[in-house]
Order: C-alpha cells, then structure tokens, then sequence
C-alpha cells in the first residue's frame, strides 16, 4: 500500500527533472530572444502571473520592452505592446501567426478546436471563415436582421421610458444592455427571446441556463490557467479547472441542440441564422454539419452579445462622467436628424457619436488581451527571433493606452480623432487573416442603440461622485460594479410609445 504514494512522488520527481533540462534546452538553442525576467524551474514565470492579466503584462513592458518574452512552463509566450510590432506581426508575419494555441477551454468548451476562433490556420479554418463571411456575417444578412435590432433597442427605450415620464428615475443600465443584446443576437440565432415581461416560463429556465453557462465560461477563459502549462496538474484536476470546462460544454451543448433541433423541426421557413444554415446543410452537409454549425453559433453567442453589452455599458460611463461630451453628442443628432428618431442608415453621418464609440473602444476594448496566436515557423518580431510553436499574445489595451502613441492618453476624449489616420490606430477587433469577423455587426449594434438613449433621454450621474470604471477579472473587460444612473424621458421618446 505504501508504494503507490511513492511512485506517485517518483513520476512527478520525473516529470519536474524533465521539464526543466526541456526548459534548460530551449533557452540555450534559441538566440536573441526577446527580453524577460527569468523563469524558475518547471513553472518558468507563471508565478509571476496577476490579474488583471492585461494590466500585469503592461508593468512588465515597462521594465522589458514593448516585446518581451516569458516562459510558461516549458512554453515560450512573447507579449506584444507595440503598434509598430502588431504591424509586423500581421503583415510580414499573418500567415506564420495564424494558428491558435491548445487548451483545456478550447478542447472542451470549443468542440475540440473545431470552433472559426479556436482551430488552427488550414482547411477547417478557411471553410469556416467563408461561412462566417458569406452565411452568417455578410452584410445582406446583417441588413435583414436590421428589424430585430431596431426592435429590442426599441423595447428598451421604451422599458426606460415607462419609469422616468414624470420626474427622473434611477435605472440600471447593466442588467438592460445584456439583455437586450442577448435577445438581439437570439433572435438573429434562433428566432427567440429570452428576457422581457411576456416571456414564458419554458424560455425562462433557457434563458437563466444561457445567461450562466455564458458567464461561466467567460470567467475560465483566458491565458492563465495554470493547467495548460503544466500536464501534470491535469492528473490533480487543479482547482477542479477541467471538470468545470466539461460541465460547461455539457450544459451549452445540450443547449445547442436544443436550438437546432427546434429550428430543424419548424414547418415555416425563418429568417434566422440556424434556419439558414440548416438549409445550406442538406445540399452540402460535409461543410454544414451539426458540430459545426453549433460552433458557429457558440461563436456568434460568446463573442457577440458580452462585448457589445459592455461595449454600451463603458460609453454611457463616460457620457455620464463627461456630460459636456454627451451635450454635444445630442446636438449632432439634433441637426442631422432633427424632430425623428435615429435609424441604421443615419450613423455614417453622425461623425462624433463614431469618436465617442471609438474612444471607448480605445479606453475599454471588450478584449484587452486578443486571443493568443502561435507561431508555425520561427519569425523576427521588431528585431527579436520568435522560434516556431510559439505563443504570442497582443496586449490591445497597453497599447491603446501608451503614452507615447496618445496625449493624455487615459483620459475620454473623442475630439482626438479629429486627427486624421488615428482612428486606424485602435484595433480593438484586431487585425489580419484572424481579425474578429463581426466588428460591422457589433458598431451598429452600439450605434444605433447609443444614438436612442442620447436623443431619447436627459441623464445625470445618481450623485456628485464620478462613475466608479473599475474592471472586472473576467476575459472581456466587463465593468466591476452594475451602471446606475438616472435618467428622464424627452419628448421625441413619445415616437416609440406611439408605435408600441
């Protein structure tokens, strides 16, 4: 009985003695890597690691450079905070840097690495890009969901409206946002519901089973799962990471099927994107089968209801903290849009609602860190050689806040992109051949509902304190206290009361 404890110790002894002369190995075969601190034995720089992971990987740039190096476990990560380095990064080098790295999240939650944002550069990748682009994200289908954007923002205004008629209300505008947007793209998705007083109680329970199988997941994905790194600590399931991942992927699966199995089973032809997708599969069910078309939805669901929640969320912040910004705002509207409500097709010519949206985006990217790249050959990034099967993480919002790049450059000004070509500095959707496909879909989302709520309503801050703008620890920079605010409704509201 006694001898299992010691082989145990034995194999991990092993592993350790392993993993070090691997790390040892590699750090003298490979020249002029960029700078880093050094890595300890078998864990190489994880203990270093804090959260907010974005913020601690800017402290480290300031001590070792724009592009730095550091070692988790035995596998090299450089970090990226430089415009100049992104360019290179994807230009000279989009094709090299176009893989994706293996996790416990992307094996378990993204159907074995089979999802347009999880797989690898290669055939399943470029199918699923022009699926993306062409059935799901082009802008004929985009414009035929303008009716259910139009709608839920609608809905909204008018769920404001009822409360502040008479004398200024106190709303929280958190819990608004997430669900408007989660109804938006499941209507896109599914045809479907899942928040507002009608809503039945079967959707209920759908709706609460989505809502918390989303947060979960966006609370373990990430960079630093210590896991990833260390194989070892699978056979302990440290921190009970992998049995969280499996039950996550159980729930949203089943989910999943559920959805499709409803649309497969309608009589009546939907305009909506499993619908569309279904139709696809029965004449080309090679490249349109129920994995994949989970994995486009997953995608859609993960990456395009939290973003633009907190995307809405952070600029409503900043108007409330700046109201000489929100004052102007509502003059532009008034003098291109005049006695109507805004629409889609007004935003182009609303010029300074775009430099607020792209200043909050500049300040709060919806993912500050961009998902993580690998190298499939060895490249030169700013002079440094990055070998092959390497990691390398984009830090957008070190980046977005470099002093060096932007005067004053924590603090909310849109009027800096009265400066042309600096709008083409914020790259909060990315860049190159893995660029987030919805950035179209995701603007006019925040556009047009930004545009209601300035021309619909007066707001002022619940008290003479700013707006608290601390982060949360999740994945997407999600606020870290729920908005309040207090709001009062204008007379042009009376024109979405009409139509009710």
């Amino acid at each position: 009985m006694e001898t299992l404890p010691f082989f145990t110790y034995f194999l991990f002894f092993l592993l350790s003695l392993l993993i070090t002369f691997k790390l040892c190995l590699q750090r003298t075969k490979h020249k002029n890597l960029p700078p880093g601190p050094p890595p300890l034995p078998i864990i190489g720089n994880l203990n270093l690691l804090q959260r907010p992971l974005h913020r601690f990987l800017q402290r480290m740039s300031q001590t070792h450079g724009h592009v730095f190096s550091l070692w988790f476990g035995s596998r090299l990560a450089v970090v990226v905070s430089s415009p100049s380095a992104f360019q290179e990064c994807f230009t000279k080098n989009d094709v090299a840097l176009a893989n994706r790295p293996r996790s416990l999240s992307g094996k378990h939650i993204f159907y074995n690495y089979s999802t347009v944002g999880s797989c690898s550069y290669g055939d399943l990748w470029r199918n699923l890009r022009r699926i993306t682009s062409l059935d799901v994200l082009s802008t004929q289908r985009i414009h035929s969901f303008a009716g259910i954007r139009k709608d839920e923002t609608d809905r909204m205004v008018r769920a404001l409206a009822t409360a502040s008629r008479v004398e200024y209300a106190r709303v929280e505008m958190s819990s608004m946002f997430h669900d408007m947007t989660y109804n938006s793209m499941m209507r896109m998705v599914a045809g479907k519901r899942y928040y507002g007083e009608e809503i039945q109680a079967k959707d209920l329970e759908e709706a609460k089973e989505f809502r918390e199988t989303v947060e979960g997941l966006l609370q373990l994905a990430g960079v630093s799962n210590k896991a990833d790194y260390l194989p070892f600590l699978r056979w302990f399931d440290f921190q009970n990471l992998e049995k969280r991942l499996k039950s996550i992927h159980k729930r949203f699966d089943t989910f999943l099927d559920a959805l499709i199995h409803e649309q497969r089973n309608k009589k009546e032809r939907e305009n909506t994107m499993i619908h569309h997708l279904l139709t696809l599969q029965e004449s080309q069910p090679q490249y349109y089968s129920d994995q994949i078309i989970k994995g486009l939805v997953l995608a859609m669901l993960f990456a395009g209801t939290d973003s633009s929640a907190v995307t809405l969320e952070w600029s409503l912040s900043n108007l409330l903290n700046h109201p000489e910004v929100l004052q102007k705002a509502r003059e532009e509207l008034e003098f291109h849009v005049k006695d109507r409500l805004v629409n889609e097709s007004d935003l182009p010519k609303l010029t300074y609602l775009k430099k607020i949206i792209l200043e909050t985006l500049r300040l709060h990217p919806p993912a500050p860190l961009a998902i993580p790249h690998v190298s499939s050959e060895e490249v030169s990034i700013e002079g440094f050689n990055v070998p092959a099967d390497t990691m390398v993480m984009i830090n957008i919002w070190a980046m977005q806040r470099d002093p060096a790049l932007w005067k004053e450059a924590t603090c909310f000004k849109p009027e800096r992109f009265d400066e042309e070509g600096l709008e083409k500095k914020v790259i909060a959707f990315g860049m190159g051949r893995r660029a987030c496909p919805g950035e179209g879909l995701a603007l006019q989302n925040v556009g047009l509902s930004l545009g209601l709520l300035i021309q619909c309503f007066d707001w002022k801050r619940v008290n003479e304190d700013e707006i608290d703008m601390r982060e949360a620890n999740w994945f997407t920079l999600s606020r870290l206290t729920p908005l309040n605010a207090m709001c009062k409704a204008l007379p042009l509201v009376d024109q979405i009361m009409t139509f009710k």
